[in-house]
């Protein structure tokens, strides 16, 4: 089918495009969730917010379950470096996961207002810390996890959790959530009735152009004052997934590829624009059409951090040989031909499934129809 070093490229394409996939779909119920006690003044209102997202959120997880595994797949060492030095952080993740289906089964199983209030700050914290996390990893992916590998490629990290939490990846986490609250925001407006959508368009003006200053902050500070990495030689004929034959050093910044290839800094002025292009289209009520804009901007955003890392996946800050790079991190040849056999096939199988039941589920959700149906409505 093709070499492995094309495989390896196009494994990287593929998760790349699951991520994209994940942070669109997911990404607006996320964002729906944290703005569920900002936008729902009432009762019946966040019931409308809950409701918009409820008979998705399950499947857009899927997305993000797809990712892991192909994560697993294609680049076990990522995926075992991964787990031992964000290790505290993916339990974070996780715990703050288990709000997410127990709120939306449970929260109105009682009327006591204090219950709903408790379930209702648990989805929003569920939502928000995954959010912030993701953000806080991509970040540090630029400064460099402190891990090496011994001779038989085994992994130590010896960092800790509060070292991820560093201003740079903090900034990182602050854009990731304001992107999915963007999202967020502009889903409710086409999907929510009542006083929640102008409230949500209210929450899209502003955050638009929050997260383009965010990002404009964050890449100033990237291409100032952050070193990047570079491979500066490999063992000749080495086809092996082995991180420790190369070398790799620092360069003055991570925007080499962008010299390298200009028609890439049309990547970060389309992660700039679109979140205030969704902005105005909010403004304007075009919701379907800030939708998109909102997605492209998620998708812009994905796409330039891939690009500004790549090759590289897991840079080392301690062992710069040892840094993971899409070249030197991956499953045999044969595994990766058949996973993507089973991609070909799966993926469009939940492209499928997920439009459908998008139709099957459309429409606006309003106060009237919560009130009227307080049994069978979430």
């Amino acid at each position: 089918m093709f070499d492995y070093e094309t495989l390896r490229l196009v494994w990287w394409l593929l998760v790349g495009v699951l991520l994209i996939g994940f942070a669109i779909t997911d990404g607006f119920d996320l964002g729906a969730a944290m703005l569920l006690p900002l936008l729902g003044k009432t009762d019946t209102e966040r019931r409308v917010i809950i409701n918009t997202i409820a008979p998705h959120w399950d499947g857009n997880q899927v997305w993000f379950v797809t990712a892991g595994g192909a994560l697993f797949a294609a680049w076990p060492l990522i995926y075992a470096t991964a787990f031992s030095g964000f290790y505290w952080a993916m339990l974070l993740v996780l715990f703050a996961l288990f709000f997410r289906p127990i709120g939306f089964e449970y929260r109105s199983k009682m009327p006591s207002k204090r219950w709903r209030s408790n379930w209702d700050l648990g989805l929003s914290l569920g939502s928000f810390v995954p959010a912030l996390v993701f953000g806080v990893t991509f970040g540090n992916l630029f400064l460099g996890v402190p891990f090496s590998f011994d001779e038989f490629t085994r992994p130590t990290y010896t960092g800790s959790f509060w070292e991820l939490l560093n201003p740079f990846a903090l900034i990182c986490g602050l854009a990731s959530v304001i992107m999915l609250i963007l999202h967020g925001a502009v889903w409710l407006q086409m999907r929510a009735g009542g006083d929640v959508q102008p409230r949500a368009k209210s929450m899209a003006i502003v955050t638009g152009p929050l997260l383009s200053l965010l990002l404009v902050i964050a890449g100033f500070w990237l291409l100032t004052a952050i070193p990047g990495y570079e491979i500066s030689s490999t063992v000749i004929g080495d086809a092996s997934s082995n991180p420790l034959s190369k070398s790799v050093v620092r360069i003055d910044s991570w925007f080499a590829n962008f010299d390298l290839y200009p028609q890439l800094w049309l990547l970060p002025i389309l992660a700039v624009i679109l979140p205030l292009l969704t902005s105005v289209l909010s403004r304007a009520e075009r919701y379907g059409w800030a939708f998109l804009a909102s997605s492209l901007a998620i998708t812009s955003i994905i796409l330039l951090a891939g690009s500004t890392l790549f090759p590289f996946l897991m840079p080392s800050s301690t062992d710069l040989a040892s840094s993971l790079t899409l070249w030197d991190a991956t499953s045999s040849r044969l595994t990766l031909e058949i996973m993507l056999w089973v991609v070909f096939f799966f993926v469009p199988l939940i492209l499928a499934y997920t439009v459908w039941g998008y139709y099957k589920m459309w429409g606006r959700v309003e106060p009237e129809a919560i009130e009227s149906n307080s049994i069978s409505y979430y």
